[in-house]
């Protein structure tokens, strides 16, 4: 299935009932929900356009996002919800992080080298956490908000990917490959204090923790679905599963038919008992 002709599903899972509702059905491709800080909307990516969708009335409204209209779903609002981060090759050739007016609007170039795949707004708003391809190798960066000098943050990995900022600013999570294996890992901002999250035979990809930092929701495939752990597809039989912030055992959520694009960016509610996804309706 091709995303000409992929159904996807727009929903939000309950923390309390352990229950999704469906919001939206497209007849198309919609990824990688966000949730606003207002608690409103949603906004969601497809076909290298951005879209909100009002939670009291729920349907695509496309965001104007001037030239860039090769969007990948990497993108985000801002803590404050006055701009979105988005990720886009029109005038690269490769993905570029830009930031816009979340109202829509030209955007504004955040990062001088390419490709950089936005993942997360510290929860000040001062600093971008992506995922970036410099010498053939993805690791984790971090630059300020409005642009400047890029620091790498990660180093010894085969791949890694899908930075977020813990609540408190202390930490940046991401999914990171090593011997064979794809699994979560933390470290302070500043790289210090490398911390391994999961050690289990599942590929882990896309942590994000809660908005009270109690727990981490990420996508795990199984290993016989990918032929690689830096491999990240679509379609596939996936679990949603919740991870206690200071590790251990995690909980299965849902058995979900996605993967790519389903969470990959920050996507819980303000209220953190509730998350957005995206699945593919099979025929």
């Amino acid at each position: 299935m091709n995303s000409a002709t992929m159904n996807t599903r727009l929903n939000i899972f309950d923390l309390d009932s352990g229950r999704a509702t469906e919001v939206l059905r497209h007849d198309g491709l919609i990824e990688a929900p966000n949730w606003a800080p207002c608690g409103t909307y949603l906004l969601v990516n497809g076909q290298g356009r951005l879209f909100r969708v009002p939670l009291d009335a729920p349907e695509l409204i496309e965001v104007d996002t001037g030239f860039a209209t090769g969007l990948n779903n990497d993108h985000g609002i801002s803590p404050d919800g006055a701009l979105i981060a988005i990720s886009d090759k029109t005038e690269t050739g490769k993905s570029c992080i830009y930031t816009l007016p979340s109202g829509g609007g030209t955007p504004t170039r955040v990062t001088e080298n390419i490709p950089s795949y936005w993942h997360g707004w510290s929860p000040d708003g001062a600093s971008h956490a992506y995922a970036a391809f410099r010498n053939n190798i993805c690791d984790v960066y971090t630059c300020p908000a409005g642009g400047g000098r890029e620091t790498r943050l990660t180093s010894g990995f085969d791949h890694t990917d899908g930075p977020d900022y813990s609540p408190d600013g202390q930490w940046i999570w991401f999914n990171g490959a090593r011997d064979g294996s794809m699994d979560l890992w933390r470290m302070r901002i500043n790289g210090k204090d490398l911390q391994r999250m999961t050690a289990d035979d599942t590929i882990n990809w896309f942590p994000h923790p809660s908005p009270d930092g109690a727990h981490v929701l990420y996508l795990a495939y199984a290993p016989c679905s990918i032929a690689t752990p830096q491999e990240h597809p679509a379609e596939k039989q996936v679990t949603l599963r919740l991870l206690a912030a200071a590790g251990g055992k995690p909980i299965v959520l849902s058995e979900i038919f996605g993967g790519q694009g389903s969470i990959n960016v920050p996507c819980w509610a303000p209220d953190g008992k509730h998350f957005a996804y995206v699945d593919v309706l099979r025929d």
